[in-house]
């Protein structure tokens, strides 16, 4: 019997705001300090009122234009009762029937529901010594994280795959940092996956047992988690035993999911209407205002760079997956093109995805860390085009990072002399040529290879200084003259 896995997401991401959702303390992730970043309202303090952050709100409306979903005219807040050591109030602030967006479609699947909440402070594991000199296991609460503005994303239960899954959360965080709302960092927990899957025969239409993966810090994780949990109770069915319907959590180190509590439903929450904060209400040109703020988004700077610079739909994804990358890009093609009515952006795009990037790797800095403008790699692309050889470009670039210096600077500096009389490289393609006989042939019968070998003898002969771009054009005129 085949099974057919049933798969929905409901995907957390910390919003980047200066404040936290319902008072005016900073809401700041990199606070190291424990329960700096606390007032008597993020608290729970009985008596204290909350307000709503107004740049959340429109962060939320912002994420639901550029998905296309419906933004709501009239939307409330909810509370939400659970008890949970790093839940001051005893209930969380949300959003449940009347929600700030809903519907949209993010890389060809359905979003159900986008609302607005409060994040929980941050749980802490340590060891101490008692006054008799035990040791005991103690837990520690820091609320700098408690009352962080928090978007949730409800997809419909759609996914049928973990690669389907894995692209959903990879494209809606390129979104998210487009539309800079959030820097959805799965390391630092700014984005946290959780994954609802079952199975059912492919026989039936019921539905099966939900079951829900928490605890998903990675994008490789969540894929894992899947992958095993369609095993886990493909296998439980086959054996015509019941899934049970939990919470289970991912365990990296077994890479298995774990049991960890029974599912809540909606109704043991016991939402109701938050008393102490009014309804939302929107007119039609607010949320134009709102619509007519989106920047171009990853799906439509893919297509602009494939059709302007001629790149391919993956190159175009790589460049607009990393917003920094793409905008250092479009900065050096800019540059390029005017310099030379013969622009070649595959070879800028070749040279920044390979030895730019390796730089940005092996120094763990980001492109605004390094010495090398747009201008300059732009430039350092140009000279590759016309006069100096690729292993000559590659030492250019990390001399380049070194002193920041422009690269014909570097040149000049360093006194390097470039081979561009064309009776001297004429000289070195009939020596060439009389010494490789059976690479001449080979090229004369069609192997196109043969004329990079011979191109490679020239420069090896040059010393590196002669012109690859006039060597490839000397032989081409002079083999079988």
């Amino acid at each position: 019997m085949n099974y057919i896995p049933v798969i929905g997401l409901e995907i957390h991401a910390e919003l980047k705001t200066k404040s936290k959702m319902f008072c005016s303390c900073l809401n700041d992730p990199d606070e190291t300090r424990p329960n700096i970043n606390v007032c008597p309202v993020c608290l729970g303090h009985p008596g204290t009122l909350p307000t709503a952050n107004e740049e959340a709100v429109k962060s939320i409306l912002r994420f639901g234009a550029a998905i296309g979903g419906v933004i709501a005219r009239k939307s409330h807040f909810d509370r939400k009762s659970y008890f949970y050591p790093d839940l001051p109030k005893g209930y969380q602030i949300s959003q449940y029937n009347e929600p700030l967006v809903s519907s949209g479609m993010v890389a060809g699947v359905a979003v159900r529901r986008v609302h607005l909440e409060e994040d929980t402070g941050t749980l802490g594991h340590d060891e101490r010594i008692t006054s008799s000199g035990a040791s005991e296991r103690v837990s520690l609460v820091n609320f700098n994280r408690a009352g962080v503005p928090l978007m949730e994303i409800v997809t419909e239960p759609s996914i049928r795959t973990a690669a389907q899954a894995l692209e959903f959360a990879k494209e809606l965080r390129v979104i998210l940092r487009y539309l800079r709302v959030s820097d959805a960092d799965m390391e630092k927990g700014q984005m946290r996956v959780e994954v609802n899957i079952s199975v059912r025969r492919e026989d039936t239409e019921e539905m099966g047992t939900k079951v829900e993966i928490k605890n998903i810090n990675s994008f490789k994780a969540a894929a894992d988690a899947v992958l095993y949990e369609i095993k886990r109770q493909t296998e439980i069915i086959g054996k015509g035993e019941k899934v049970i319907q939990e919470t289970r959590g991912w365990n990296e180190a077994r890479r298995a999911t774990v049991s960890q509590r029974t599912k809540e439903s909606a109704h043991d929450y016991r939402y109701f209407p938050e008393p102490d904060l009014i309804p939302l209400v929107f007119s039609a040109e607010y949320i134009d205002e709102i619509k007519s703020t989106l920047p171009e988004l990853p799906k439509e700077k893919r297509a602009r760079f494939i059709k302007e610079f001629k790149l391919s739909e993956s190159q175009a994804k790589e460049l607009a997956d990393e917003i920094s990358l793409a905008d250092f890009f479009e900065q050096a093609a800019s540059e390029l093109a005017n310099k030379t009515t013969a622009p070649d952006f595959q070879l800028l795009f070749n040279y920044l995805s390979t030895d730019f990037k390796g730089i940005l790797k092996s120094e763990k800095k980001e492109i605004n860390e390094l010495k090398v403008p747009p201008e300059h790699f732009a430039h350092l692309i140009l000279l590759l085009q016309q006069k100096i050889s690729s292993r000559m470009a590659k030492d250019l670039l990390l001399k380049m990072h070194d002193s920041g210096e422009d690269p014909e600077t570097i040149l000049n500096q360093e006194g390097l002399e470039f081979m561009d009389d064309d009776d001297a490289l004429l000289r070195v393609v009939h020596k060439v040529l009389e010494e490789n006989g059976s690479a001449v042939s080979d090229y004369k019968k069609g192997q196109s290879n043969a004329l990079q070998f011979l191109v490679g003898r020239a420069m090896a002969e040059t010393k590196g200084q002669g012109s690859p771009q006039k060597l490839r054009a000397l032989f081409e005129k002079h083999i079988g003259n």
